[in-house]
């Protein structure tokens, strides 16, 4: 075979329409050349000729991109339109119902309540109600309008000395570093107008978050952020210094985040900078490291022994533990531990895999974790089934936008809910899909104080707390028409989903809910017995030799 030589690029194999700006920009510039010698002012027509030629040039000598090589100039065009697809497909292409994560009509119901505008929706739902995809909450002839509007969630087990009134939205774990300053600020006094608790993210316990008063969650991921020793160890010094803060009514300890589960991170040393190595307690100069796992324990028992540590040395406030479920044995094996040491944990927020993130691997954020439903439901039966429910609460994130999904997932056992991207929206986060690249246009996932600029604290406070109000309303709106007194009644009953055109069912018909204390005197659902077969307080394995085998019956088919 002949050698392709730069010759053969240009002569041959439809060498004119591949070359198309090579050859029109070369006329063009000898066209120029030929004109200026009667009309000079031609000439200025080289400022777009040549540079094109230039280009062409390039792009058929570079090495790096093969369409470039074999269609010069020309196929600048590709990558044009791939950066201008997203905003194409946003703005234009996409359907009122699509897009993802959120869809325009759920940025558009969040818009509406963070500026206050009116946010019903005329002429009937757009919903197909007859797609397996839809689901809605039953309504009673008898509603009850006298239910209270703002009902709290109580949080504090007996052995907790300063329990939290908890609202039935909160702002979910976000870090500084993730969001700037003032992202983080704007959150924070949304928290205090709106009498609801704002969760730090594992970046650590900033001054942003301090600055204005609102209740916080501090989250301690496997880095210890705010309170580690030099050698990334949990500081149960500086962890009490910094918990004894009136701000900070309650710890959590992250196990696991929805979008990225079992997963560490690291910010580059460039990343660094000198206010985020004072948050977090890293040196300027080196990565700052999350490992996948905490130090602080290795099994069910030591989990919450060092959690009734914290809860020890935060002078006596709730604590507890945000997961992504994995293996169901694995709660079962905490709920466990919590029986067998006689140590309760004050609450368990269940992190689902639709959750979001400011950037994760693909595949972890794609095909790993439990999605929360399942994980919600999981949850749920682990506490009921052995009793700990009243003392322990349970919260729901992942994917929490309006006052429907704050009902459904009390109906499947949450006791309250947490959301971050909804937050982020009312904040005027436009979904460009940029947190990851620091170059976020509204100034909110950036550290740039140019784009920061763009969000204005005290507005964007007043919008976080017009949206949490307002969806705490629409919530209210739904236990009336459900006849209850509080979102505590709703029961998986309440919450059916379509199977197809012609079949619905509720919850409790497609998922196991066990009674109180039915794990205890052993459950007739065969999959959660093996489940609490095979959870150990010792151990985070599973033990196989507990369980009963699994049994398979094939379908006969003649």
């Amino acid at each position: 075979m002949a050698r392709a030589t730069i010759g053969a690029a240009l002569f041959t194999d439809r060498a004119f329409s591949r070359n198309l700006f090579v050859w029109s920009s070369l006329a063009l510039t000898l066209a120029i050349l030929v004109l200026a010698r009667h009309h000079p002012h031609v000439l200025w027509g080289l400022l777009v000729t040549v540079p094109v030629l230039v280009v062409t040039i390039l792009d058929l000598t570079q090495s790096e991109h093969s369409l470039r090589r074999n269609f010069p100039a020309s196929a600048r065009f590709r990558w044009f339109f791939e950066w201008l697809r997203p905003f194409l497909r946003s703005y234009i292409v996409e359907s009122d119902l699509d897009g993802r994560p959120f869809s325009l009509d759920e940025r558009s119901l969040v818009y509406a309540r963070a500026k206050g505008d009116v946010d019903a929706h005329p002429f009937g739902t757009e919903l197909d109600v007859y797609s397996g995809e839809y689901e809605w909450l039953a309504h009673s002839i008898m509603p009850n309008p006298s239910a209270p509007k703002d009902s709290r969630v109580h949080v504090g087990s007996d052995q907790c000395g300063r329990p939290y009134q908890a609202s039935r939205l909160n702002i979910s774990a976000m870090s500084f570093g993730s969001l700037g300053a003032n992202a983080i600020e704007a959150l924070n006094m949304g928290a205090k107008i709106g009498g609801f608790y704002h969760d730090t993210g594992e970046g650590g316990l900033s001054p942003y978050h301090l600055k204005h008063g609102g209740d916080i969650v501090w989250e301690l991921g496997s880095g210890y952020f705010s309170c580690r020793d030099k050698d990334g160890h949990f500081d149960p010094e500086k962890f009490r210094d910094r918990a004894a803060h009136d701000q900070v009514k309650m710890t959590e300890i992250k196990l696991s985040q929805g979008a990225k589960p079992g997963h560490g991170g690291v910010l580059p040393a460039a990343k660094v900078s000198e206010e985020i190595a004072r948050t977090r307690d890293v040196e300027m100069g080196q990565d700052c490291v999350s490992p996948p796992g905490h130090s602080a324990f290795s099994n069910p028992k030591e989990l919450v022994e060092f959690a009734a540590r914290m809860r020890d040395l935060s002078g006596g406030k709730p604590v507890g533990i945000k997961l992504c479920v994995g293996f169901p044995h694995e709660l079962f094996a905490v709920v466990k531990a919590m029986l067998a040491t006689g140590i309760t944990l004050d609450f368990i927020v269940v992190d689902g895999a639709e959750g979001g993130t400011g950037a994760a691997p693909t595949e972890l954020s794609d095909r790993v974790g439990m999605p929360l439903r399942e994980g919600l439901v999981i949850a749920r039966n682990a506490l009921v089934g052995t009793n700990l429910k009243g003392q322990v609460k349970l919260a729901a994130s992942g994917k929490v936008a309006s006052g429907a999904a704050l009902a459904m997932n009390a109906a499947l056992g949450a006791d309250w809910c947490n959301a971050a991207r909804s937050f982020m929206f009312s904040l005027g986060c436009v979904q460009s899909m940029n947190c990851h690249k620091d170059t976020c246009p509204t100034g909110i996932a950036t550290q740039s104080p140019a784009r920061q600029r763009a969000l204005v604290v005290p507005d964007k406070a007043e919008r976080v707390a017009r949206f949490h109000r307002a969806t705490i309303d629409a919530l209210h709106q739904i236990v009336v028409a459900a006849g209850l007194e509080t979102p505590d009644e709703f029961r998986p009953g309440h919450l059916r989903q379509r199977i197809n055109v012609a079949e619905m069912r509720q919850m409790n018909e497609i998922y196991p809910f066990v009674e109180e204390g039915e794990l205890l005197g052993g459950t007739e659902h065969a999959t959660l017995r093996r489940w609490w077969a095979l959870a150990d307080a010792d151990t985070f394995k599973p033990q196989f030799d507990r369980a009963e085998p699994l049994t398979f019956h094939p379908r006969i088919r003649g």
